[in-house]
């Protein structure tokens, strides 16, 4: 949660911890049916506070003015505010689903969130410009397709807070999100097609897991919008589980090479802020596919196996939140442990 070179600050990327607890609170927790509404209040409103915490470090982070510098200035790692509107956006559709009461109140958060997602739009625009320019030159990775996960997010609350909106404005915004997927995916191809030479283990971070995140919000974005057939969607759905699998696969091998090079607990039990997205994009395609599933209007052949595939993709969901706070809370005593050492020396 806090970067190397400075103890006392925020990792940058830390609004992805809250769009990946968000993300289970608000859809795969529903189905562990044994967990009643009191604990999910609980750990809904902790998460609430969490994001108190977070966000108060990362607004005070953008406020400063070599911090902000020094997040803007470079193309890629530019894109990480991405999470803090996707965070924002999570965190309010768990709330209002827990506490409709408070829906006024979201609302004014939102439309604040909003305002910063449109700032957000402007300075992917450019930063995608730039990199157009020189695809090379730039390590490009999956945190550039935060820029569709952003506009998406934002797309979801307003659709279930007013389902009346105008299609034009839903099919304008949801498009701009797929736009920004295809500019950000070309310029990752580029990267690894054309770029320098490049390691599984080395230049295969955690965050392009969102290849197939991204998409999964999108779907959630186009489902609640009611937009394209069953069929349309049923396809959609394929690619998206493909590309599932195909990322995932390509995750066990790099797994498997930095165990044989590094060990197990450094090779994969080591706490990197990057592995919240992959909780996210677990937890958003179980999201995608719940919501799916639960409209008649896209009822297709694939409603058996998905039946199936909630219980156990649930579970893998569940499982990998659980190692990941886990390593998250072994990081952060590791952390506390160092600092007072170093006071006490």
């Amino acid at each position: 949660m806090r970067t190397e070179e400075n103890k006392n600050s925020i990792h940058p990327a830390s609004g992805a911890i809250i769009m990946a607890l968000g993300i289970f609170l608000y859809a795969a927790i529903d189905a562990f049916t044994w967990v009643n509404h009191i604990p999910v209040k609980i750990l809904s409103v902790s998460l609430i506070v969490l994001t108190a915490i977070i966000y108060k470090s990362l607004i005070k982070q953008l406020l400063n003015k070599s911090d902000r510098i020094l997040l803007l200035s470079k193309p890629v790692p530019s894109f990480i505010i991405g999470s803090w509107i996707a965070g924002i956006s999570v965190l309010s559709n768990v709330v209002v689903k827990y506490f409709p009461d408070m829906s006024v109140a979201v609302q004014v958060v939102m439309l604040f969130n909003t305002m910063m997602w449109l700032g957000f739009m402007a300075s992917c625009v450019y930063q995608f410009k730039e990199m157009v320019k020189r695809p090379t030159a730039y390590s490009t990775h999956g945190v550039v397709l935060l820029s569709t996960v952003a506009t998406q997010s934002v797309v979801v609350f307003w659709v279930k807070v007013y389902p009346s909106l105008p299609e034009g404005l839903l099919i304008g915004a949801i498009s701009l999100g797929t736009i920004f997927y295809l500019i950000g995916f070309t310029l990752m191809i580029v990267r690894y097609v054309r770029g320098n030479r490049w390691t599984l283990i080395d230049d295969w971070p955690s965050t392009n897991c969102i290849i197939h995140g991204a998409l999964s919000i999108t779907g959630l974005a186009i489902v609640s919008s009611g937009m394209l057939s069953g069929r349309m969607i049923m396809f959609f759905w394929l690619l998206v589980f493909v590309l599932l699998i195909g990322v995932e696969w390509l995750e066990m091998v790099r797994a498997v090479k930095r165990i044989q090079k590094l060990g197990w607990k450094k090779g994969i039990f080591t706490y990197h802020i990057s592995q919240w997205s992959r909780n996210f994009t677990f937890g958003m395609f179980y999201a995608f596919t719940m919501t799916m599933h639960a409209n008649p209007y896209y009822l297709n052949s694939f409603y058996p196996f998905h039946e199936e595939f909630l219980h156990v993709w649930a579970w893998i969901v569940c499982l990998f939140l659980i190692i990941e706070i886990g390593l998250w809370v072994r990081s952060n005593r590791y952390l506390h442990e160092s600092v007072s050492k170093e006071r006490v020396s």
